[in-house]
Formats: C-alpha cells, structure tokens, sequence
C-alpha cells in the first residue's frame, strides 16, 4: 500500500548543536536503509522549507505509523498522511 506522507520539521531553537546533529544523523541512515529495502520508495525536500514530501510502499497503516514513530526526528515533525491508490489512467505498470 502506498502513502504519501509529508513531514514538516521544527527543531526547537534552543537545542544543542550536537544533539540536532546526531538526530539528522541517526535519521539519515535510517531513512536510507529504508529506502534501500524498498519501504521508503520516494523522498523529496520541499524547497525553501525543513520538509519531504515521502511515498512509503508498506502492508498498511500501522506498518506506516511504527515506521513514521522510529524516525529519530519523529518528536519534532508535523506529519501529514494520505493513502495512495492505483489511478486507472496511470502508463506505469510498476504503480501499485
């Protein structure tokens, strides 16, 4: 099941150097590992904005959200979610 799912980051102002580097850090290699499993099939930045645009292929909601409640930046997101279905118009056989 695919969903689209945008993230808004705001990391409070006061928060030490090192520790947002370690949280964009740990989040990096696991949104990579993701991606590389296939889960996270797209990410996109929003220009101008501390924010993605994802699409994540997974079995269903809750396997989305135990996703979306490990991200080391989780505690600080806006986190928007719409789920995707097939358009019957689409040219690409590999949309699910």
């Amino acid at each position: 099941m695919l969903f689209h799912v945008r993230m808004n980051v705001k990391l409070p102002v006061d928060m030490p150097t090192e520790q947002a580097a370690k949280l964009k850090a740990e989040e990096k290699e696991l949104a990579q590992l993701l991606q590389r499993k296939g889960t996270w099939r797209h990410l996109w930045r929003i220009a101008g904005q501390y924010a993605n645009i994802s699409v994540f292929d997974v079995p269903d909601a809750q396997s989305l959200h135990d996703i979306l409640m490990q991200l080391p930046l989780y505690p600080y997101m806006k986190v928007e979610v719409m789920a995707l279905c097939r358009h019957p118009s689409t040219i690409h056989n590999d949309d699910r």
